[in-house]
Parts: C-alpha cells; sequence; structure tokens
C-alpha cells in the first residue's frame, strides 16, 4: 500500500540540543502534512518549558503531550517530564514505564514505538546530545523502511547522540539544522510502500514492557549475562543487532554501551561514597573508644583499638582515593 509520504516525525534531542529544535521547527510550514514528536532529556521534577519554546519557534502549533491523543498533521507533541513519550495506535501514550539509558523521556521508546506503529511513514531526526540515546531507536526505524537522519556533528555542541546513530545507521543522512527542516519536508511529500513487518529483534516486548503491556519475562529475547542492572539490580541480557548491543533486564530497563558504562560509574561512586560515610564513621567510633580506654588505663584495649582506627583511616584514604579516580576515569572514558 502506498501513501503521500511519511507523515510521523520523531525528533530526539538532549545537551544543546534545544536551539536546533528552534531552527528546525522555525523552517517547517504552518501546513506540514505529518505531526511531529518531540523528546528532550529533562530533569524527572518540575514542570519543563519546552513545549512554550518551541510553540513561539515556528508556525507549527507544540504543546505537553497527552496521553491517548489522536494525533493531528501541524502539531507538535512535548514529552512531558519524567514521562515517556510513544506513539500506538496512532496516538500519543505517555507512560512511566522503565527508564532507557538512564532518561525517562528516552529517545529509543519513541523511536521504536513509532517504528512498529507506522513503519516507512516515519522520519526520524537525532540532534545534538551526550551518550547515545536513540542509536537503537534510529535501528528500528531503518529496520521498518523508515529515514534517519541526523544533526551533523560539525554543528552539534555535544555530538554524542548523532554519531552513535550514525555508527548504528551508516547510510543516515547527515544535516545543519536548517537542512534537517528541508529534509523532513521532502519526505512527507516523498510517497512510501508499507512494507510486511521484518522479524521482531525484541522491540515488541520493549515498547510493550514501556507501556506496561507485557510481563516481565526470564529471557527478554538476549544472552544472559553475569551482570546485573545498575537500577533494580536484576540479571542482564546481551542482546545483538546488525551493529549495536545493549543490555535489557527483566523488567525492560535497557542500556545502551555508553549509558551502561555511565549508570554503573555512577553507582561505584554512589557505593564508594556510602564506604566512605561508614567508615568515617567507624573512625569517630573508634577514637571514641580509644579515649574510654586511656581514661579507664587498659593499655591492652588502647592499644587494640589504636591499631584498627589506623587501619580503618588507611582504608579511608585508599577509598576516597578511588572515588576520585573513578570519576575522572569516567569522564576520560566517555569523552574518548
Amino acid at each position: 500500500m502506498r501513501t503521500a509520504g511519511r507523515d510521523v516525525v520523531v525528533i530526539a534531542a538532549s545537551a544543546g540540543g534545544v536551539e536546533p529544535l528552534r531552527t528546525m521547527l522555525s523552517e517547517l510550514p504552518g501546513d506540514l502534512p505529518a505531526s511531529v514528536m518531540v523528546v528532550l532529556h529533562v530533569s524527572p521534577r518540575g514542570t519543563s518549558v519546552l513545549a512554550n519554546i518551541l510553540d513561539r519557534a515556528g508556525p507549527l502549533k507544540a504543546a505537553p503531550a497527552e496521553d491517548q491523543e489522536q494525533t493531528q498533521y501541524g502539531r507538535v507533541y512535548v514529552a512531558q517530564p519524567d514521562h515517556h513519550l510513544l506513539l500506538h495506535e496512532g496516538r500519543t501514550r505517555l507512560s512511566r514505564g522503565p527508564q532507557h539509558n538512564g532518561h525517562r523521556p528516552a529517545a529509543d521508546p519513541l523511536f521504536m514505538s513509532a517504528a512498529l506503529d507506522a513503519g516507512p511513514r516515519v522520519s526520524a531526526v537525532v540532534l545534538s546530545g551526550t551518550l547515545d540515546d536513540g542509536a537503537k531507536g534510529c535501528e528500528a526505524v531503518r529496520r521498518q523502511g523508515g529515514a534517519i537522519a541526523v544533526q551533523d556533528v560539525a554543528e552539534c555542541a555535544f555530538p554524542g547522540m548523532p554519531a552513535a546513530a550514525l555508527a548504528a545507521v551508516p547510510n543516515a543522512v547527515s544535516l545543519p539544522a536548517r537542512g534537517l527542516a528541508h529534509w523532513i519536508t521532502a519526505q512527507t511529500r516523498t510517497p512510501v510502500t508499507a512494507e510486511e513487518r521484518v522479524d521482531d529483534d525484541g522491540t515488541e516486548w520493549e515498547v510493550a514492557q514501556v507501556l506496561r503491556h507485557a510481563p516481565i519475562m526470564d529471557d527478554p529475547n538476549g544472552q544472559l549475562l553475569g551482570l546485573t542492572c545498575p537500577q533494580c539490580n536484576g540479571p542482564l541480557f546481551e542482546q545483538h543487532s546488525d551493529r549495536i548491543s545493549r543490555y535489557v533486564c527483566r523488567v525492560g530497563h535497557a542500556w545502551s554501551h555508553d549509558s551502561m558504562i555511565e549508570a554503573q560509574s555512577d553507582a561505584v561512586e554512589q557505593a564508594l561514597w556510602v564506604a566512605i560515610q561508614r567508615l568515617e564513621e567507624r573512625v569517630r567510633m573508634l577514637e571514641r573508644m580509644l579515649e574510654q580506654a586511656g581514661e579507664r588505663g587498659q593499655r591492652n584495649t588502647w592499644a587494640r583499638y589504636h591499631e584498627e582506627a589506623n587501619r580503618t583511616r588507611e582504608a579511608l584514604r585508599t577509598i576516597r582515593g578511588l572515588q576520585s579516580r573513578i570519576g575522572n576515569d569516567g569522564d576520560n572514558l566517555l569523552s574518548s
């Protein structure tokens, strides 16, 4: 079945992505024959002013997405804080399902749900941002016949997300923000043919988990690893695709390579701070016991506590050094 053109546009951005978003929307026509869905990584707390910013950027009406809205042409649907935005049966869906790549909202659930719902009618765009959220989603869009474009990495304040998308889909188009707007418009005028669905690679289960339509699975289409999810400590499964691998736990938390490394670094740092706090408390307790043993003339007890206090101080110095090194090494690894 042929359709008039790609009438579903999904856009993802993170750090440094607001300005190119505004630029893109300022160049899109008011009669765009497509609906636009936008995810920006934002804090889960408080409110977002992104919809107001984008509403003033150009002729398209932008507003925070509501659950179960029938999508309309010429409208921009903006993900709300702490809610994934998805497309399901032609309607917007909001969900507080499992985080993806440490984010909610995240790019991958939106892109994957759109790929499943609209197939070749999808145009996906990845703008400036750190790490690699959106790469798996771009691959899902490609598998279902959609088109992918990314912001030119030379123009990006943070090129991580566009670079990861290009690694996952090497034939994706790379353009500056204004060029991306014209590319989107051209895609809406490019007739596409609905093809048969390709074999599922786990995308359906992940989208169903975000929508909370699927039960916890013993084997979420992957190889069981000797690793645990940084978020829920459940067992992790590695999923392989054409160019990328990712990690999924039984409840649906999903991690790309870079987001997994960062999440593990955060978990280790948190554990080290807990250890530092406990060791400092132990030093204070031993010092108190030392004072009391000295007052009572308990020489052997005083010597034992003194030796233990020295060992604890040495452990404290070691862990403080590790905490500092892990933070720096993690930053260096992710920027390399």
